[in-house]
């Protein structure tokens, strides 16, 4: 069984098309009939829209094989609470457009989402909101955001450096969040009543934000190079727990392993 990442892992991140190999991976596993789930950290479309746009790229991904942070949301804040959120005007509008409120004098939450140009004034602002009592979420914990040939701290960074800054906890809406791992794995348990973590395959371009959570669930864990992280002597650098347990150039070399 597996759960599959789709940004780095499926398309890439400078024009959003299918990496090589990527279209005939997912093809594979229709056709073999391989239990699996989509799990992708898209918070900028609405979850229906993305999914559309996969297919229309070619990928016979369906409903039932598909999951999103904005499809938890508000399992974890409930539509209508006050929001301090960051992220690119698409995912504010999303927000709205689900029955939150945008607050950034007094929110319920803040609520971080990816974008290359937080600056310190933004900071300062969510710091001070924290100190006044504001929970801190993030629609995922991606440890970097690629955007073309660039690398930008990641939400799950923010995260970190917010925590440390303030003494505050935080809680993760996707990945690798619990709440959106547990329900990937219902989806798996509609068609394999018994699965378990312990027999998932994890593919993803995030060794930490993606893999080093689903290690740590007991999934086994496969880094492509197509993403975030570009090769090995980056992965080389990770403390040894942290490392995935095996890395691939791209879904080629996983296809050949099923």
């Amino acid at each position: 069984m597996i759960f599959l990442d789709v940004q780095g892992t499926l398309i890439n991140d400078t024009d959003r098309l299918p990496l090589p190999g990527a279209l005939e991976f997912v093809a594979h596993l229709n056709r073999r009939a391989i239990p699996y789930v989509v799990v992708t950290n898209n918070s900028m479309i609405e979850s229906r829209a993305f999914l559309g746009y996969l297919q229309g790229l070619g990928f016979g991904i369906d409903e039932a094989h598909y999951v999103d942070p904005l499809m938890i949301l508000d399992g974890l804040l409930p539509r209508g609470s006050r929001l301090a959120a960051f992220g690119y005007p698409e995912f504010l509008e999303l927000l709205k457009q689900m029955g939150y409120r945008l607050d950034t004098r007094s929110p319920d939450a803040v609520l971080l989402s990816v974008k290359p140009d937080y600056t310190f004034e933004e900071c300062a602002k969510i710091i001070e909101l924290l100190f006044q009592g504001a929970a801190l979420y993030g629609m995922h914990e991606t440890s970097t955001y690629a955007l073309g040939p660039k690398r930008y701290p990641g939400v799950g960074a923010l995260l970190r450096m917010f925590a440390y800054a303030t003494g505050v906890g935080y809680q993760v809406v996707g990945k690798p969040g619990d709440a959106f791992f547990d329900a990937a794995l219902e989806r798996l348990r509609q068609e394999v009543p018994d699965a378990a973590f312990k027999s998932v395959r994890m593919i993803s371009d995030d060794a930490l934000g993606d893999l080093f959570g689903a290690k740590k669930r007991g999934m086994q864990t496969h880094l492509v190079l197509t993403g975030k992280v570009r090769s090995h002597s980056e992965v080389a650098l990770l403390e040894e727990a942290m490392r995935p347990d095996e890395v691939h150039l791209n879904l080629n070399a996983i296809m050949e392993q099923l």
